[in-house]
């Protein structure tokens, strides 16, 4: 192969630390771009070279410069302690699988192994040199380690690996619920509700779902639509508004915080701006005693049971005022001059 026809060396995926005993050799062959050429782990002898397994794929190339596509960087450290974590070889997100790898000096068989994170151990002695979570959440974060026997040979003690940060990358951030134009529309007015997040960029070909819900009731189903339109708000589409994403396995779910949404109701016209209405005919005539309830007649049930409470009201404050009156007099008589010497007397 000619220099000129040979792009710089990359590796795309490696394990993240291999001890000291172990090796690897890695090379590129042809142009190392996107239609030909590949890098390849390269066997002890010459016929692995032909049908190794490709370690770069299109989806992980991280730019292209002049026609040439060149891989994400790596880590590779290499160890000569007795034990090693492995961990992944790249970004882990929430609802993936963490697969941790205890791995001894040259592969030597391992009893008692134990897995760590911050210290504490997560789960009692066993042979099995592997540990996994399921699905992993922010939560999972943090150092682990691992320690383990070696059966022979080795030291016969326990051994420990050194620690290994861990971090869970945030899937999707926790939504936002926008209600626009206003979250204080005014009624008869159209209301769109967008519930707001986005994927992490190296998972943008995932897909969410999104509900939408109101003072604890379900507003929609599960949909990809990220938005609810109400067509005409009313006084009774205000409350407590609030949405959940969540991925299509349902495993990662969040919600966003309460919105307030409360609809102005139209003001109706004051008596002033009603324009003027034929008369229907003679008003009632007055009350002849004031001591009489005067009866008003009115279309609406309602409106003249309101009118004769209210009348009531008037007749008991009528008769406190006469009470207070007679109160303010008697104590008037008592306060005049004449009548403070007679007393005295």
């Amino acid at each position: 192969m000619k220099r000129d026809d040979m792009a710089s060396i990359f590796i795309a995926h490696v394990p993240q630390s291999l001890p000291a005993a172990s090796s690897e050799t890695l090379k590129c062959e042809g142009l190392v771009s996107t239609e030909q050429g590949s890098c390849q782990a390269a066997a002890e002898e010459d016929e692995g070279d032909e049908d190794d397994g490709d370690m770069t794929r299109s989806s992980e190339a991280g730019f292209q410069f002049k026609g040439y596509t060149f891989s994400k960087p790596f880590h590779l450290s290499v160890s000569y302690d007795w034990l090693i974590l492995q961990g992944p070889a790249t970004l882990i997100f929430e609802g993936d699988t963490l697969v941790l790898h205890c791995r001894a000096w040259q592969d030597w068989p391992l009893t008692q192994v134990i897995f760590y994170r911050e210290g504490s151990a997560l789960g009692p002695p066993g042979p099995k040199s592997e540990f996994s979570i399921t699905m992993v959440q922010k939560s999972d974060s943090g150092h682990y380690h691992c320690s383990g026997i070696f059966r022979s040979p080795g030291p016969g003690s326990r051994e420990a690996a050194s620690p290994v940060a861990i971090t869970v990358q945030e899937l999707f951030a926790a939504p936002v619920l926008k209600a626009l134009p206003s979250s204080e529309p005014q009624e008869g007015g159209s209301v769109t509700l967008s519930c707001q997040t986005k994927l992490a960029l190296q998972r943008s070909a995932s897909r969410l779902l999104f509900s939408f819900y109101k003072d604890g009731r379900s507003l929609s189903v599960r949909g990809i639509s990220s938005e609810l339109k109400i067509p005409k708000a009313s006084e009774e589409h205000s409350g407590s508004y609030w949405c959940e994403a969540v991925t299509e396995d349902r495993q990662i779910s969040k919600q966003s915080p309460q919105l307030e949404i409360w609809v102005e109701a139209l003001q109706k016209p004051t008596a002033s701006e009603t324009p003027p209405t034929e008369a229907r005919g003679p008003l009632s005539p007055p009350p002849v005693s004031s001591a009489e309830q005067p009866r008003f007649s009115s279309p609406d049930p309602h409106l003249h049971h309101q009118m004769q409470l209210l009348l009531k009201q008037m007749q008991d404050v009528r008769a406190l005022l006469g009470h207070l009156v007679m109160e303010l007099r008697d104590l008037s008589v008592y306060l005049k001059p004449g009548t403070t010497k007679v007393a005295d007397k």
